[in-house]
C-alpha cells in the first residue's frame, strides 16, 4: 500500500511548481532586460520568497498535533518573526548594496509575482485536499 503524502507535502508540491515556473520566467526577463543587476535581483527575490513560504509550511507541519492555542501562538510568532526579519533584510539590502549590483525593480516585481504564484498554487492544492475536520460534539444529541 502506498503512503499518502501529508497535506503539507501536497501544498508544498502545488506551490513550488508555479513558483519555479514564474521564477524562471522572471529571471530570464530581468536578466535579459537589466543585465546582471536584474538577474541578481530576480534570483534574490526567488530565494527570499521561497524561504519565507517554506518556513510557513514547516510551522504548519510542526504544529499539526498541537492544541489550537499552541498552534495559534506558534503561527503568530512565526508571522511576527518573518515580518521583522523581512524588514531587516530589506533595510540591509537598501543600505549595504548598490543599485548597480541588485536592481530593486527586478527584485520587487519578481517577489510580488512569486508571492502570487506561490499563494495561487497553494490555494489550488488546498482545494484538491480531502480534509476531514472533526466536528464538535453537540451535547443535545445522543
Amino acid at each position: 500500500m502506498q503512503k499518502q503524502p501529508s497535506n503539507e507535502e501536497q501544498l508544498l508540491k502545488g506551490a513550488l511548481v508555479p513558483t519555479f515556473i514564474v521564477g524562471i520566467i522572471a529571471i530570464g526577463i530581468f536578466g535579459f532586460a537589466k543585465g546582471l543587476p536584474g538577474l541578481s535581483g530576480a534570483l534574490l527575490a526567488q530565494a527570499v520568497v521561497l524561504i519565507y513560504f517554506l518556513v510557513h509550511i514547516l510551522v504548519s507541519k510542526i504544529s499539526r498535533n498541537l492544541d489550537p492555542m499552541s498552534t495559534m501562538a506558534l503561527a503568530m510568532f512565526s508571522y511576527f518573526a518573518k515580518f521583522l526579519l523581512l524588514g531587516a533584510f530589506l533595510w540591509a539590502l537598501t543600505k549595504y548594496t548598490s543599485r548597480s549590483t541588485i536592481d530593486r525593480t527586478s527584485f520587487g516585481v519578481t517577489a510580488i509575482a512569486l508571492t502570487f504564484a506561490w499563494l495561487g498554487g497553494e490555494i489550488a492544492s488546498y482545494l484538491k485536499l480531502k480534509t476531514h475536520l472533526p466536528l464538535p460534539h453537540d451535547p443535545r444529541t445522543k
